[in-house]
């Protein structure tokens, strides 16, 4: 059974009292695990009240956008490939969180929460995914290429976007922005081969890459230690210096990659395992219950579900009620219905649009068509994003 591994962690109500006034706040502490590592993340805590209504948005927007995403697909609105992230919320709103304008990031398929918290609406996302013109690359590249700004996708090869994410911070160390990438793999793709040929040239050229396994426990409907020799995806760079964290705590994930992003800026590359679970199958198509059980996959959402257990220690620390949080709830769900069913209305593309956009900037002005003998004018639509 591949469920996500209990981490030792605790969250305490604390009060700071700041002008007569007691502040409810959060102290978090926990652990992590580490390879070739002298120190790690700080170990506490103390979240804040806006950080906390961020952090519980945040998942539970992706949460609902993924909910909308697959009714979508069952009514055959979405008719290419659709991977769900729903289970892996804290991954990626914990990584945004620690991000600065100047980092990158890069992934696989399950990138529509990653769409979103990198500058796309709702709607930019879900008309993405029926293939619409309002979508972020005008309907063009559905659930696994999306892009935004400092998201360079979206890649459909397994494994593939790994030593481009390399790359990327081959570019951040040539133009000295400061900035990093974090380069998002899982572990179905962590025995590729092109993974350890990224490690090798990011150690040697110290770059400033995270190279981060999102370990939710299966590659399509293989688990991981069926799969794998080593389950310990944060020890397998060797040289490389290896950082474990609990995927499903949100603020954890955060600390881990505040620490992460630091230490690559000094020293170079390093493995982040980010220990998570995924309630859906791999995809719309897989009913992810013939290589696991119905009860597994309840048992990982009642105990550590990473949206329904940071809301439980928000309340219970007194930083927010509950009726703020259903509050939160009503506009999340007003907001992904209205942008549901604008993409729905949203007008497809037609076939013109076959020859748009596929290069910045064509020199030859036609790319070739299906037919040899036939060329399509080529025009540009739209401005390239990360030139």
């Amino acid at each position: 059974m591949a469920t996500a591994e209990p981490a030792d962690n605790a969250m305490t109500f604390v009060c700071l009292c700041v002008d007569c006034c007691c502040l409810p706040q959060l102290r978090w502490s926990g652990p992590f695990k580490l390879h070739n590592l002298k120190t790690g993340p700080a170990t506490q805590k103390t979240v804040t009240r806006d950080e906390a209504l961020a952090y519980y948005s945040a998942m539970q927007k992706i949460r609902r956008l993924e909910t909308s995403a697959g009714n979508l697909y069952k009514e055959k609105i979405v008719r290419g490939f659709c991977h769900l992230y729903s289970g892996q919320e804290a991954c990626a709103v914990g990584m945004n969180a620690a991000m600065r304008p100047q980092d990158n990031i890069i992934s696989a398929y399950r990138v529509h929460g990653w769409t979103h918290l990198m500058g796309v609406d709702v709607k930019g996302v879900l008309s993405e995914l029926t293939g619409k013109q309002g979508g972020c690359a005008r309907g063009k590249g559905g659930s696994m290429h999306m892009y935004a700004p400092n998201f360079y996708g979206g890649n459909g090869i397994v494994g593939a976007q790994v030593p481009l994410g390399a790359g990327v911070a081959l570019a951040c160390k040539y133009k000295g922005n400061n900035g990093v990438c974090l380069s998002l793999y899982g572990d179905g793709a962590s025995n590729q081969g092109q993974v350890f040929e990224a490690y090798n040239m990011a150690y040697l050229w110290n770059l400033p890459c995270i190279f981060v396994c999102e370990n939710n426990g299966y590659g399509m409907g293989t688990s991981a230690d069926r799969s794998s020799c080593n389950t310990n995806y944060y020890q397998r760079g060797d040289v490389l210096p290896g950082l474990w964290v609990d995927g499903m705590d949100v603020v954890a994930v955060k600390l881990a990659t505040d620490f992460a992003i630091d230490y690559v800026l000094k020293n170079g590359p390093l493995v982040m395992e980010v220990y998570t679970y995924r309630y859906s199958g791999h995809s719309m198509s897989d009913p992810g219950t013939s290589y696991r059980t119905r009860d597994e996959v309840q048992e990982v959402r009642q105990t550590r579900d990473p949206i329904s257990s940071f809301k439980d220690k928000i309340i219970n620390a007194g930083l927010v009620t509950a009726d703020e949080l259903k509050k939160i709830d009503a506009d999340i769900k007003k907001e992904v219905d209205e942008a549901t069913a604008a993409a729905k209305a949203d007008t497809e593309i037609g076939l013109p649009e076959l020859s748009t956009d596929v290069y910045s900037n064509n020199l030859e002005g036609y790319i070739r068509g299906a037919n040899p003998s036939s060329w399509l004018k080529h025009s540009t639509l739209n401005k390239a994003v990360n030139m």
